[in-house]
C-alpha cells in the first residue's frame, strides 16, 4: 500500500542516517515468504561496508540511501514493506537490517509482512538505468502544464492514468480517489475530454492531498500494516474524504453519497455529486 506520503514519511524517518557509515548489512532469517535482494549479502557487503551515507532520498515509491561512493541502497516497499529504525511490528517479517557507525542512529531495519518488496544496491549507472529512467516526474514536483501534457492524449480513464508511473511518479490508488474527489473530477473521465481548467484543479488537488498526508505522516488503514519509522500509525486515514468510505457521506460536499466502482481491477471511491461528469470544465 505505501504511496507518495507513506514513502517519504519513510524517507524522513531515517534522514538521521546521513554523515553514518554501514557498518555491515544482513539478510535476516525467516521461514516465510523469501525477499528479493539484490546482489547477494556477501557481495553487498563488499561494496558498501564502511561507506558513508551522504543522502537519503526517494524517488516515487522507493526510499534511496545514497553512499559517497555514488552506489544507491534502494528499499522498494511495493504493497507492504517499511523501513524502521524502532522495533518492527513483528520479528517474523523482518527481512534486513543495516548496521552503522558513526552517528546517532544505530540500524535501519526493512521489515515486510508479505515479501513483495525488495532492497537493490545500484551502481550510478545501473541506478539511471534501472530507477531514474522509468519514471515520470515526482508528483510532488508536478505543474498542471506538465501533467496535461503528459497525459493529454490518452484515452485512459483519468483514474487509471494517474496510477501510472512512468506517467506521474508516486500516486497510488488510495491518493488518485482523494486527489479527484478535491478536484471534483469524475474518476473514469477520459484524459483526453479533460479540459485545462480540470487539468489545473488536478494539479492543485494533487499537491495539496499528497503535502496534508505527509504532514499527517499517511494513512495506516483497517489493516494496520502501515507504520512510520518509529513503528507508530499514520494520521491521514482520519481525513480521507472518500476513499473506503462506500455508503457514507462525502466529506468534501457533504451531500454525495460515496459510491464504489472497480477500474482496472482496483477499487475506486468517488462522491457522484461533487464529481459527476455534469461538472466538466467547471
Amino acid at each position: 500500500m505505501p504511496e507518495l506520503p507513506e514513502v517519504e514519511t519513510m524517507r524522513r524517518g531515517i534522514l538521521s542516517a546521513v554523515g553514518c557509515q554501514i557498518e555491515h548489512v544482513e539478510k535476516i532469517p525467516t521461514t516465510v515468504k523469501p525477499l528479493l535482494i539484490t546482489p547477494s549479502v556477501s557481495a553487498m557487503n563488499r561494496r558498501v561496508a564502511g561507506r558513508g551515507i551522504v543522502a537519503v532520498e526517494r524517488i516515487g515509491k522507493r526510499v534511496i540511501v545514497r553512499l559517497e561512493t555514488g552506489d544507491r541502497l534502494v528499499f522498494e516497499p511495493r504493497m507492504t514493506g517499511l523501513v524502521l529504525v524502532a522495533d518492527p511490528p513483528s520479528a517474523e517479517h523482518l527481512r534486513f537490517r543495516v548496521d552503522l557507525t558513526g552517528g546517532s542512529l544505530d540500524t535501519i531495519w526493512y521489515w515486510d509482512r508479505r515479501g513483495l518488496g525488495s532492497v537493490k544496491l545500484f551502481s550510478p549507472k545501473q541506478f539511471d538505468n534501472a530507477v531514474v529512467s522509468k519514471f515520470g516526474p515526482d508528483a510532488l514536483a508536478l505543474t498542471s502544464d506538465v501533467l496535461r501534457e503528459r497525459l493529454r492524449s490518452s484515452r485512459r480513464a483519468v483514474k487509471v492514468a494517474l496510477l501510472d508511473q512512468q506517467a506521474v511518479a508516486g500516486i497510488g490508488n488510495l491518493y488518485a480517489s482523494e486527489i479527484l474527489n478535491v478536484a471534483s473530477v469524475h474518476p473514469t473521465t477520459r484524459c483526453d475530454k479533460l479540459t485545462t481548467t480540470q487539468w489545473e484543479r488536478i494539479c492543485d488537488a494533487t499537491l495539496a492531498v499528497l503535502q496534508d498526508a505527509i504532514a499527517h505522516e499517511g494513512s495506516t488503514l483497517s489493516d494496520g500494516t502501515y507504520r512510520n519509522a518509529l513503528n507508530n500509525a499514520g494520521g491521514y486515514q482520519n481525513q480521507h474524504r472518500v476513499y473506503d468510505r462506500a455508503g457514507q457521506s462525502c466529506r468534501t460536499c457533504d451531500r454525495g453519497t460515496v459510491q464504489r466502482i472497480v477500474q482496472a481491477q482496483r477499487s475506486t471511491f468517488y462522491c457522484p455529486n461533487c464529481q459527476s461528469k455534469r461538472r466538466r470544465g467547471q
